[in-house]
């Protein structure tokens, strides 16, 4: 009994003592607040979203590179940001090839979001092997998709696992008869851009249905304003196939259903070599008009070419000279061929009209590369 009163009172004196000192016992558990995070596999050049939007375009600059470091098949494939390359981080080291030559170029590495390491370890790397113009995007494809107005892109392996599952409206925005009718991707509708708000009817009427856009490849911009025009109706999961039909044929193979290639030269279209000869010994001896958009126009044209977009063609083709043929040309003989039929509808006894059905590469030096369409 005594023991216990000799305890109790060594207790009240101890608590005593703690309060005339001031002494409280001191925490020793770290909070959150109180560990450091470990930042140091960040790369040091992060941008935004509104960065990216202003260095992209399609097709891309040349100065300019934006490149998916997610692996391929798992998250490239199902969906990209439009124009990006595929370099995942896991084989960069065997992919260096695919980067641009000049040391100078834009680098734009994104991955999976901002707890994602491949975008920043690939930007390391870049950095290493002398390219000076590098940045991360931090916060990569989760956040682009999720931006009102921003869509994603598929590679054409997931797209035909769509078809295959019959998950999505495949649409062509290519021209009916220049391109649609002599190949296109099984089971796709079509949909010209040019005639978009007059078909628009095609497209289904649950605007949560899955609706994937694909034209002429890369250069083509007709499924990206196809796209733009489906989210503007409200629908909210909209794709495009960037690398489009010239991809698919090569990978796929034609549709033979609809495949109804001619001997000799394509209805409409001038003979290429006729033409590269015309263009390097009397290009004035033709109209020729570039019905690209005025951006693409401003980035390198042939010397005598006018630009008449082919979205403003259609009021001015009365007023078109018959002292000499008119040619039209593009990049890709999709929007070319298009101004073709179209000028043939307004002004049947126009003659000397035709286009050029080629893969053209403009330069900004004024220089060019034509290649026979795919």
């Amino acid at each position: 009994m005594k023991t216990n009163k000799v305890k109790i009172l060594l207790l009240a004196m101890l608590a005593g003592l703690i309060l005339l000192t001031g002494c409280t016992p001191t925490q020793t558990v770290k909070t959150a607040e109180t560990v450091k995070k470990d930042t140091s596999w960040m790369f040091n050049d992060i941008v935004d979203a509104t960065f990216v939007k202003a260095h992209i375009a399609v097709p891309m600059p040349k100065n300019v590179m934006m490149i998916d470091a997610r692996p391929y098949k798992g998250k490239y494939a199902k969906g990209h940001i439009p124009g990006a390359v595929s370099i995942p981080f896991s084989q960069f080291d065997k992919k260096t090839n695919l980067l641009p030559k000049d040391k100078n170029t834009l680098l734009i590495y994104y991955c999976e979001g901002v707890k994602c390491k491949l975008s920043h370890k690939s930007a390391k790397k870049a950095v290493k092997l002398g390219y000076t113009n590098v940045k991360v995007y931090a916060k990569g494809y989760p956040e682009w998709i999720s931006l009102k107005g921003n869509y994603g892109s598929y590679d054409a392996e997931h797209v035909a696992k769509l078809i295959e599952d019959n998950n999505a409206v495949i649409v062509d925005a290519r021209p009916l008869k220049t391109k649609f009718v002599k190949g296109h991707i099984p089971t796709a509708l079509s949909i010209p851009f040019s005639q978009f708000d007059t078909l628009k009817g095609k497209l289904p009427r649950d605007l949560n249905t899955p609706v994937v856009f694909y034209c002429g490849g890369l250069k083509c911009k007709l499924s990206h304003k196809s796209a733009a025009k489906a989210l503007a109706l409200g629908y909210t999961n909209v794709k495009v196939f960037d690398k489009g039909y010239p991809e698919w044929k090569k990978i796929y193979g034609a549709s033979n259903k609809t495949m109804q290639v001619k001997a000799g030269t394509e209805e409409g279209s001038i003979d290429l070599e006729l033409f590269k000869s015309i263009i390097a010994n009397n290009p004035d001896s033709i109209m020729l008009i570039d019905v690209r958009d005025a951006d693409e126009f401003a980035q390198g044209s042939f010397k005598t070419a006018i630009n008449i977009p082919v979205e403003d063609l259609e009021s001015k083709i009365k007023s078109f000279p018959t002292d000499k043929p008119i040619v039209f040309v593009c990049a890709t003989g999709a929007r070319s061929g298009e101004a073709f039929y179209m000028t043939k509808d307004v002004r049947e006894a126009l003659k000397d009209v035709y286009y050029v059905e080629a893969q053209i590469d403009f330069k900004a030096d004024g220089k060019f590369e034509i290649k026979k369409s795919i």
